[in-house]
Order: C-alpha cells, then sequence, then structure tokens
C-alpha cells in the first residue's frame, strides 16, 4: 500500500508525462464518452451567469472552460492543480480561447488542503482525479468548506459496473486492453498501468455517496452513467 506522500508524488510523475497526449488519449480510451459525461454533469452543476466555481485537480482544462463558459464574462472560475505540466497545456487553452485573465484563473495548488477562504465559490468540482488523491475524504471536506451554504460539490468520476456480466467484459478491457493501448501510444508503461491500479480500492457508487455524507454534504445524489463505467456525485452544503 501507497502511503500519502508516495502516492501523490507517484500521480504527480504520472500525469506530468502524459499532459501532452492526456486529452487524445482521454478520448480514445474512453470511446469519447468522457464528453458526453461532461456534458451530463454540467446539467447538474447548478452554476448561474456569474457564479463562481473552483475545478479542483483540473488537469488540461476542459471543465474548468465548461464552467467559465457557464458563468460568462461577469463570473470567476478558478481551476487548480498540483501537476504543472497538465497546468501548461490547460493554459495553452485558455490563452487561445482568449480568456487572458478572468474569468479563467489557474493555479499549481493541493487538493488536500486548498489554498481558499471558507464559503468562497458557489461550486466545486473535480473530474476524474478523486481517485488519484491521497485522501477522498481530506478533498472532499476541503471542497465542502471553500463552497458556500447551498453551493455544490459535485464530481464525475470512473466508476464500477454493478451489472456483473458486463462488469466482467469491462474489466478484460480496463485491466488488460487499455493500458496496453495506452503504453504503445506513449511509449510509456507506467501512466497507463496506474489506470486500473487507481480504480482498485476506489469506492463504488454508493460506497463514494456515504464518503460525500461523511464530509458533510447533504441531499446527495449519484448518477451512473454507460452502465456503470462512470459516476455522476452531486452533493449541497447546507446548515445543521
Amino acid at each position: 500500500m501507497m502511503t500519502q506522500d508516495t502516492k501523490a508524488a507517484h500521480v504527480q510523475r504520472v500525469f506530468s508525462q502524459i499532459a501532452k497526449h492526456y486529452d487524445v488519449m482521454n478520448s480514445v480510451l474512453s470511446f469519447y464518452q468522457h464528453k458526453l459525461w461532461r456534458r451530463f454533469a454540467m446539467r447538474h452543476v447548478g452554476l448561474e451567469v456569474g457564479g463562481t466555481a473552483l475545478d479542483v485537480a483540473c488537469g488540461t482544462g476542459d471543465w474548468t472552460l465548461a464552467l467559465a463558459k457557464r458563468t460568462g464574462p461577469t463570473g470567476r472560475v478558478v481551476g487548480i492543480d498540483f501537476c504543472q505540466e497538465m497546468l501548461d497545456v490547460a493554459k495553452n487553452k485558455v490563452d487561445k480561447r482568449g480568456w487572458n485573465g478572468r474569468p479563467i484563473e489557474l493555479m499549481n495548488g493541493d487538493a488536500m488542503a486548498l489554498p481558499f477562504e471558507a464559503n468562497s465559490f458557489d461550486v466545486a468540482t473535480i473530474g476524474f482525479a478523486l481517485r488519484n488523491v491521497p485522501d477522498i475524504l481530506t478533498v472532499l471536506r476541503e471542497m465542502t468548506r471553500v463552497v458556500r451554504q447551498g453551493g455544490k460539490v459535485v464530481s464525475l468520476e470512473l466508476s464500477k459496473p454493478e451489472f456483473p456480466p458486463f462488469r466482467a467484459l469491462y474489466y478484460l478491457y480496463f485491466n488488460h486492453l487499455l493500458p496496453w493501448i495506452g503504453a504503445a501510444a506513449v511509449k510509456k508503461k507506467e501512466p497507463y498501468a496506474w489506470l486500473p491500479e487507481s480504480l482498485r480500492n476506489f469506492p463504488d457508487r454508493k460506497g463514494l455517496e456515504a464518503l460525500f455524507r461523511e464530509a458533510g454534504l447533504k441531499h446527495v445524489r449519484s448518477y451512473p452513467l454507460t452502465g456503470g463505467i462512470a459516476a455522476l456525485h452531486v452533493g449541497t452544503k447546507v446548515e445543521d
């Protein structure tokens, strides 16, 4: 078992190696489903024009950009990630879309200790990264802390299919074929060997719901996507 420190270092090394290939490989290996999943997620974030959003572990910035499009020029969106190589890709996207400065801010930071005051954002999101953090509950509590009362914490993440025949077929692909395809594409074994490893001890959909509640969130809902390959979780910060 990795310690929190060794897992953080390992994940940072993995994503620094694949940052330039991440977007293309994400589309190929998910059969472009991740774009549909994110569109579905955007219908549940509850973000308004002029709102504020924090995209935790923002990676190459696709969800950050979608949030900024929703909030418009009067909103504020912050993307935070601890892998500078991923942030560099995100910055190139932001620059190409003419978002220089506001409403998107990109910063290097730790999801385990978010550098923001309590009640700073309307929404905090994390996409395809919660399984990579050193401690899931700590990150969820941090995300809950920085959203305002009535604000939402939203996770879009790979999950575990619940229908046994489909689960067996999917795991054959996910655990064996996917790492081989990824390694052949980027000429490195480590990054895509980590993908099935990262999901092995990650909770299933109902287990992650329980962690959302343990983090202090209310009205927790989850939605299985594409047969449970992925799942969307949404919780609301409400005073007791």
